[in-house]
């Protein structure tokens, strides 16, 4: 019997759980982002269990996938500070944060069940992150295996993913130096009636990976979004404010960060609306599915069913779920007694579990859903969180508000973020585990083996709103008209559906084109017209398929480096002082940083790419 879920791997997957997080809480705090360790992970674990003679496939993409939670879990770093912020906290409270993230962690693998049915079994979306740590998975353990034979040049195949990974580290390290620039960024005036923009490319090899694999369609709904973010949306309203006198970049940020963001959210929501009116039929499949299986197990038949079909009982499922209802209800029992709401308590907690369950569950399909299609790290997490503590505040604001004095404002802001956290850590999961479990379809593992296994910006901006709700003073025509922008962007969609044969806009990538900086989105772009164009020419050798599986491996393996070595640098980072521990040169070395980055990133993309190429197969003639 093949190893899968072992003791020694639950231990290795915890570790690496542990280090990550530290450095995944310390980025999200830094810079409102965090990253994907799936793929870490599952290299760190390879390079473990090759020391045991018995170690699977199966046993790497358990450990990675109990390791993946350090990318998701610490995204409640992006509502939790708001409690601070907002001064009804002074610290965190050990057992309620461990609470909200253990109750919403089981939630969201309990979730993930039957949409991993809608959204994994039978969805033709792309996964990018599962299917290139699957990549990883076979390939570290291949030799004389199935995989090895089933793509020409084995060896060539670890090659790519080897000198991708050196190659993204070693320039992530030089970054870290800062002898090259991290980005080529610029914002400029527009006019004479203070009108700016600008743009950000990150010179991120991981970035330029990600949009090879998400592909042509993500990577141009993605730029639309930012060109009507950037073309229009910045331009636009600070034009309107008029300011001529503060510094443009100053100007820029903020107009996205309290105008256009807004926009995006907007957009998101419509967005994620009507994706998940198109997820109705296919979760209702997945959940018959799922009770056929369960049918099938209870007849004696269990033995029968595919070994990718076999998830936790959906009984259980069920069982666990309302299970989880009571302990949720007390911790929203005793933070409403905490802040003085107490004469509440009936309303506070019926409620908060009813709008946990149901917007956990629509935001873990949305987000899941934009998982499959650009991968979790860049999933809009933090974007429909937007909604959520809208929708909170805006429940608060209808049955609690007008029944508590004009003090209570602080209480009912925290209660409507303490509900969001949970939400966010249901949806967090569920969002990640998806993509493992197509991971796990892909290296042929079990389902439920895996699902047992299992910035202060944000936050600032999340607090902001909840407040702005409570307190009445939200600007509405942001979202409004970033609503009205999601649905044009929706018929947009539906035209090509009906008239092209392959091009398509994704709404919610256009609204994550808005919502996210360019920092995090152009860069994707470039990706995915240099992946476009070594697919296509992949097509004409001899062999295709096996061309293009090269450049996915050579995606996965500037993936890996540079997650890995950021994990390195953050590191270094909080046991230092120093703002930029590894710098090697000061200010005014920024230009010359910007010419020597940006050459030498385009160089090293264009030199791989030649050389991944040569390695395809011969050209068809």
């Amino acid at each position: 019997m093949r190893k899968e879920l072992t003791i020694r791997g639950l231990i290795i997957g915890i570790v690496i759980t542990l280090v990550f997080t530290a450095a995944n809480v310390y980025f999200g705090l830094k810079a409102g982002l965090t990253f994907s360790t799936s793929i870490p992970a599952a290299v760190i674990s390879m390079a473990i269990l090759r020391g045991f003679r018995d170690a699977t496939v199966q046993e790497n993409n358990i450990v990675q996938t109990v390791a993946s939670a350090a990318g998701t879990l610490s995204s409640i770093i992006f509502v939790l500070p708001g409690l601070i912020m907002i001064g009804y906290w002074t610290d965190f409270p050990f057992w309620i944060s461990f609470w909200i993230c253990a109750l919403g962690g089981i939630l969201g693998v309990m979730y993930s069940i039957p949409l991993r049915r809608a959204l994994v079994t039978t969805s033709d979306l792309p996964y990018p992150e599962g299917v290139s740590c699957a990549e990883v998975l076979k390939d570290g353990s291949s030799g004389d295996s199935e995989h090895a034979r089933d793509i020409e040049h084995g060896r060539a195949g670890l090659l790519a993913v080897l000198w991708g990974s050196i190659v993204s580290a070693v320039f992530a390290v030089i970054v870290a130096t800062q002898l090259f620039a991290s980005d080529v960024a610029q914002t400029f005036r527009i006019g004479r009636r203070g009108a700016v923009s600008g743009y950000d490319f990150a010179l991120s090899f991981a970035l330029l990976a990600i949009g090879h694999l998400v592909g042509l369609s993500v990577g141009i709904a993605m730029l639309l979004g930012a060109v009507i973010g950037w073309g229009w949306g910045v331009p636009h309203f600070s034009g309107i404010a008029g300011d001529v006198t503060t510094a443009v970049a100053t100007i820029a940020q903020k107009t996205w960060s309290t105008k256009v963001r807004f926009l995006g959210a907007g957009a998101i929501g419509v967005s994620a609306i009507w994706t998940l009116l198109k997820l109705v039929k296919p979760v209702a499949r997945g959940l018959a599915s799922a009770m056929a299986a369960s049918r099938a197990r209870k007849a004696g038949q269990a033995d029968t069913l595919p070994i990718t079909e076999r998830d936790i009982p959906i009984g259980i499922v069920g069982l666990v779920t309302l299970a989880c209802m009571l302990p949720i209800g007390w911790l929203l029992g005793i933070f409403g007694s905490q802040s003085g709401l107490g004469a509440h308590l009936p309303t506070l907690i019926i409620g908060g579990v009813v709008y946990i369950v149901l917007m956990s569950f629509f935001v873990s399909a949305v987000c899941g859903y934009m998982a499959g299609l650009i991968g979790s790290s860049n999933s809009p997490l933090s974007g429909i969180g937007i909604l959520v503590v809208i929708g909170a505040a805006l429940l608060l604001v209808m049955g609690v508000k007008p029944y508590v004095g004009p003090d209570a404002g602080k209480a009912l802001i925290a209660f409507a973020l303490f509900t969001t956290a949970v939400v966010f850590n249901v949806a967090a999961i569920a969002n990640n585990n998806l993509q493992d479990l197509k991971t796990g379809q892909l290296v042929d593992a079990t389902p439920w083996k895996q699902q047992v296994a299992l910035p202060a910006p944000q936050a600032g901006l999340i607090s902001s709103l909840a407040k702005g709700v409570i307190s009445g003073d939200i600007d509405w025509s942001l979202i409004e008209i970033g609503a009205l922008i999601g649905v044009g962007i929706v018929l947009l969609d539906e035209i090509l559906a009906r008239t092209t044969k392959h091009m398509r806009v994704p709404p919610l990538a256009v609204g994550l084109g808005i919502y996210l900086p360019t920092s995090a989105t152009l860069m994707i772009v470039v990706g995915a017209v240099a992946g476009w164009f070594y697919d296509r020419r992949a097509d004409r050798t001899s062999r295709p398929e096996a061309a293009k599986q090269l450049g996915v491996l050579l995606a996965s393996g500037l993936i890996v480096g540079e997650g890995i070595i950021q994990v390195v640098i953050a590191v270094i980072k909080s046991l230092s002082s120093k703002p930029a521990p590894l710098a090697l040169v000061g200010p005014g070395f920024e230009t010359v940083g910007i010419i020597l980055g940006g050459v030498t990133f385009a160089a090293m993309a264009f030199i791989l790419y030649r050389w991944i190429s040569r390695m395809s197969p011969a050209r068809s003639t």
